[in-house]
């Protein structure tokens, strides 16, 4: 099973109840609530190519690199991916992260990631693009932030 297409999507959310809710409404907004999410790593395989997001059938077993924050009043967290294709065209890589911190601090991580990729595998990346979202949670409030690459099968 080599995955030919993927979509990159995100969202975040605030609940008063709890920190799944707030996690649960992130993936609402993200467009990927209703499937069952299987976590994979980060290669994307040789030929594969991004679309826009897609509505997929409720239930669907999806595999996806997903990275989520939760947290609660007063703290900024914020989740993200970044991917990049080699420059050579054999695949690329995705790089996820997760904390408390704001999205720029994020960014600077996920370059990080991508760059330390590359120069373990001693190859070139064509340009890193970036999905983050952060949040900063109001009082009495939970705090959800999701970013997910999501193969399409």
């Amino acid at each position: 099973m080599i995955p030919q297409r993927f979509f990159v999507t995100s969202g975040r959310a605030i609940s008063q109840v709890t920190d799944l809710n707030a996690f649960d409404r992130a993936l609402l907004n993200a467009g990927i609530a209703e499937q069952n999410l299987v976590d994979v790593s980060s290669v994307l395989p040789i030929g594969s190519k991004q679309v826009p997001r897609v509505k997929l059938p409720m239930g669907a077993i999806t595999h996806t690199v997903l990275a989520q924050t939760r947290g609660s009043e007063g703290e900024t967290i914020s989740s993200g991916i970044s991917y990049a294709f080699r420059a050579d065209g054999q695949g690329g890589y995705v790089a996820e992260g997760h904390g408390h911190m704001n999205a720029r601090a994020m960014k600077q991580i996920l370059q990080w990631k991508m760059e330390e990729m590359a120069k373990l595998r001693g190859i070139k990346l064509l340009p890193i693009r970036y999905r983050i979202e952060e949040l900063s949670i109001p009082m009495d409030n939970y705090g959800a932030c999701v970013s997910a690459l999501v193969w399409l099968i």
